[in-house]
């Protein structure tokens, strides 16, 4: 079945950054500290709480990420991305409503 030319802009996301360069280095040396503070700690426990729970699954975790806006992708850390994430499920899930989290956040 032939579904005619495709265009990449139509299907890539702005996480999908393969050979671009310009991003700076990337620390992998061992002695790196997982977590720069104690709530990126608290977002990576949080995380996998819900997964164990069964609120999602480790690929609707993924996609929730990559469906950041591009300028905020772009702009977050590793653990702010997985705190978006957290937060645009638990409301597609039913757990909070929008003004919950939005609440939450400029407390």
């Amino acid at each position: 079945m032939d579904v005619g030319p495709v265009s990449l802009a139509s299907v890539a996301r702005i996480n999908d950054l393969g050979g671009t360069e310009g991003f700076g280095p990337i620390d992998t040396s061992e002695s790196s500290e997982p977590f720069h503070a104690d709530w990126e700690a608290r977002v990576y426990a949080l995380v996998f709480a819900l997964l164990g729970k069964g609120l999602y699954n480790i690929d609707e975790f993924r996609d929730a990420i990559e469906r950041l806006p591009p300028a905020r992708y772009l702009e977050a850390s590793y653990y702010e991305k997985w705190l978006a994430a957290i937060e645009t499920l638990v409301v597609e899930r039913g757990v909070v409503d929008r003004d919950a989290v939005e609440e939450a956040v400029r407390a």
